[in-house]
């Protein structure tokens, strides 16, 4: 396959349009928000560049081509034309998912079962619910799209980070909450309930210049269509060194610790800079005036939300007199809790997604 195909980046819901000026960014082609990610034209290359450099996508898939199916033995007879031995190996295990939308096929598990014979007759290939290789295939108004999941593990196991906190922010998400907050690697970040460290060194890796994917493998490795020496020439081992710092802070000694050996493992301990301290003792770095942005607990998450609206109150105290001429960037999922601040944040934008809860993130102008 070395036409173009239609590639589509699994998103954060409500956030489609910040992974689509990324990857406009990253000079990809035919860049669309819809719902539920973006879709682009590309070929393999890249598919394996997608996943390498794009810091907001949950995973890559590869739609590798579709027909028309009216019913199953319709879908039977073109699932054993397919090209599947232009983009499968035959010597590993592969697994099939369906889903069916508005369509005179309805039986997902049916038409899985017919694509699964079509696979192991017709091409010799071994099914398996544990394998790596995952055939995501759409049925929707009797339209068959064949689709590649080219990731494995999602995109926000960047492969450098062993400590997580109680209730962790995704990397993924991370970075788009970055961007929505106009952060370019250019100013500094300062995160005063760090955690795991999540927003200081994913903001540390934009400013570098570091690929997200380059500590990890991913599943279109596996796949007839990849090249390894083409895709080693997209790995880029350079560092950019930024002139902003980037700087968390956290009342619990054991976040410090896995915050500094988080930033050691990715390669950025030297931009970063994580110290042990209560709310009450916060005070912005020497230098220009950048980002704070903050994951604090929320009551659905961690602990009684009453108990919050004391230590949001304080933050929000802190910030005014100590933080003026930073923005600020604050997720929770409880609005009330953000108001408790007394920051002047503008106005409520759509929620997001996020360990099962619904978050906002709530944003300033430089506090005067």
């Amino acid at each position: 396959m070395t036409a173009p195909f239609e590639i589509f980046l699994t998103g954060t819901p409500g956030l489609e349009s910040l992974l689509a000026n990324e990857a406009t960014e990253k000079g990809f082609q035919g860049v669309t928000a819809i719902k539920g990610g973006v879709t682009l034209h590309g070929t393999w290359p890249d598919v394996w560049r997608a996943n390498l450099e794009l810091r907001g996508a949950t995973r890559v898939l590869a739609r590798v081509g579709s027909f028309m199916a009216f019913h199953l033995a319709q879908l039977d007879k073109r699932a054993r034309k397919f090209p599947w031995g232009d983009v499968l190996r035959k010597d590993l295990p592969v697994k099939v998912e369906v889903t069916c939308k508005a369509s005179k096929i309805y039986h997902a598990g049916a038409a899985t079962q017919r694509i699964e014979t079509a696979l192991k007759e017709s091409h010799g290939m071994t099914i398996s619910k544990e394998a790596e290789i995952v055939i995501k295939t759409r049925i929707d108004d009797n339209r068959v799209t064949i689709s590649l999941d080219t990731t494995g593990e999602s995109l926000h196991k960047r492969g450098h980070k062993h400590g997580i906190g109680k209730a962790p922010m995704r990397e993924t998400l991370a970075s788009l909450m970055l961007r929505q907050c106009g952060f370019d690697g250019s100013e500094p970040i300062y995160d005063p309930m760090c955690g795991s460290g999540t927003f200081p060194i994913e903001a540390a890796e934009i400013a570098t210049g570091l690929q997200p994917g380059r500590s990890r493998s991913f599943a279109f490795e596996h796949l007839a269509s990849f090249d390894a020496e083409a895709f080693s020439a997209l790995r880029k081992d350079t560092v950019t060194s930024p002139q902003a710092r980037f700087y968390g802070s956290d009342r619990d000694a054991g976040a410090i610790k896995m915050s500094a050996e988080n930033a050691e493992r990715a390669g950025v301990s030297e931009f970063t800079n994580f110290q042990m301290k209560p709310i009450s003792d916060i005070t912005p770095p020497e230098g220009p005036s950048g980002l704070v942005i903050v994951n604090p607990p929320y009551g659905a998450r961690i602990g009684n939300k009453k108990l919050l609206y004391p230590l949001y109150g304080s933050l929000g105290e802190v910030l005014k007199t100590q933080f003026q001429g930073w923005r600020v960037g604050l997720v929770t999922s409880e609005p009330g809790l953000a108001k408790a601040t007394g920051l002047p944040f503008g106005p409520q934008g759509p929620s997001i997604p996020h360990g099962g809860l619904k978050v906002w993130l709530f944003r300033s102008d430089p506090l005067g």
